[in-house]
């Protein structure tokens, strides 16, 4: 029987990320079910640093994570980041909403821009100024190397004598005399005073496992399809463009421009693939608020975000069974805010505290606490 202070259950950015932080002052083991790391959410990202996305915990423990996107510790490739300016876009009859997100978001963002119709035409080259109310602009968007990030977080795990098991999920798992007594996919034994709960969408599937209540997790599929850039447009000298509303994005990539719906289709936990249906409205959408006159796609994937009911992740010790931590519900922001959200897990498992920098931003413990959920009913959104 392997014996470690924490196991760790799942391999993406979540369970790697939180694994390196424990690995510093505790002995680690993680447990991934596939027969390779980061194979579902993590390594289908086409992952961007946008201080100015998602809930304002999740806007929050972004900014927290700036520092180290921009100088990574030792061990990780350099640079993480490059530069991507995002600009997002709103729609005729959509200026109340923009003024909304601008108000919301500028609290933590003092850089964000608001942009007429002819500035967000000529900054994004393909928008159409007819579909345009305006727009804003972040200037500090950048792309993240998903696989040096990941990477770097795995490498420094093992370096910091952690171990890690592939094809290895977690079928079973008591509490007994204080320690968790783990049993894995190939039948091998494990056990650890604290159980990190980071499987994603099967995340409920491993609480039920350890007879832990679920925490009520939203697996949703996003379709990702690239396509060529069209006559006269240079995708390199393109921002990220955003819709407010949620209907589409594109992103510049190297000799073509991927394309998205923004799609969120409720999904079991799954190996994800893109329905021809998602990709088919996209492009009619996007076709109509942009020049890019989308007629064949080169390639599509899909993914799963996963979500609890209010959209931020959940992070702390169940209050129910001893020793078992939720590591949760990062949805489609886990790679931007791994470093600072990985660090609050960290010190949440050895103190209940979250590290100073990250309390000096106005988050508590309670803000990611499981026990906010309580009393709320579906997802926001849906």
């Amino acid at each position: 029987m392997a014996s470690f202070d924490v196991l760790v259950i799942g391999g993406g950015i979540a369970g790697a990320s939180i694994g390196y932080e424990l690995a510093s002052d505790r002995s680690v083991g993680l447990l991934e079910m596939e027969p390779a790391l980061a194979h579902h959410t993590t390594g289908r990202s086409i992952a961007t640093f946008l201080e100015s996305y998602g809930s304002r915990t999740i806007r929050l423990l972004t900014s927290a994570s700036r520092a180290f996107m921009e100088e990574p510790a030792d061990g990780f490739e350099r640079p993480i980041l490059t530069p991507l300016p995002l600009i997002w876009v709103a729609g005729v009859g959509h200026d109340e909403a923009l003024r909304e997100m601008y108000d919301a978001v500028s609290e933590t963002m003092p850089g964000l821009e608001l942009l007429g119709v002819d500035e967000v035409v000529e900054r994004t080259t393909v928008m159409r100024a007819e579909w345009l109310c305006g727009g804003m602009v972040e200037p500090g968007g950048s792309e993240i190397d998903v696989a040096a990030l990941h990477g770097g977080y795995v490498s420094g795990l093992r370096r910091r004598g952690g171990s890690v098991h592939t094809a290895a999920g977690m079928v079973r798992a008591e509490r007994r005399g204080g320690r968790w007594h783990v049993t894995d996919a190939k039948g091998n034994a494990h056990d650890a005073a604290v159980v990190v709960n980071a499987a994603g969408s099967w995340c409920d599937r491993v609480a039920e496992s350890a007879g832990v209540r679920p925490v009520g997790i939203h697996p949703l599929r996003r379709t990702i399809f690239g396509i060529a850039a069209p006559a006269g447009v240079d995708p390199t000298s393109m921002p990220l463009t955003a819709d407010i509303a949620g209907t589409f994005y594109f992103k510049p990539e190297v000799g073509q421009i991927l394309c998205s719906p923004a799609d969120e289709v409720p999904s079991e936990p799954c190996d994800a693939r893109p329905e021809e249906l998602d990709i088919a409205r996209a492009i009619d959408i996007i076709n109509e608020a942009t020049t890019l006159d989308i007629r064949h796609v080169r390639t599509s994937w899909a993914g799963l975000r996963n979500f609890v009911a209010d959209r931020s992740p959940v992070c702390g010790f169940d209050d129910e069974v001893e020793g078992f931590f939720w590591y949760v519900g990062q949805g489609g922001y886990g790679i931007q805010m791994s470093p600072a959200l990985a660090r609050a897990g960290a010190e949440l498992v050895r103190s209940g505290t979250l590290p100073a920098d990250i309390a000096a931003r106005g988050l508590e413990p309670a803000d990611l606490h499981r026990a906010r959920l309580e009393g709320l009913h579906g997802l926001e959104g849906h």
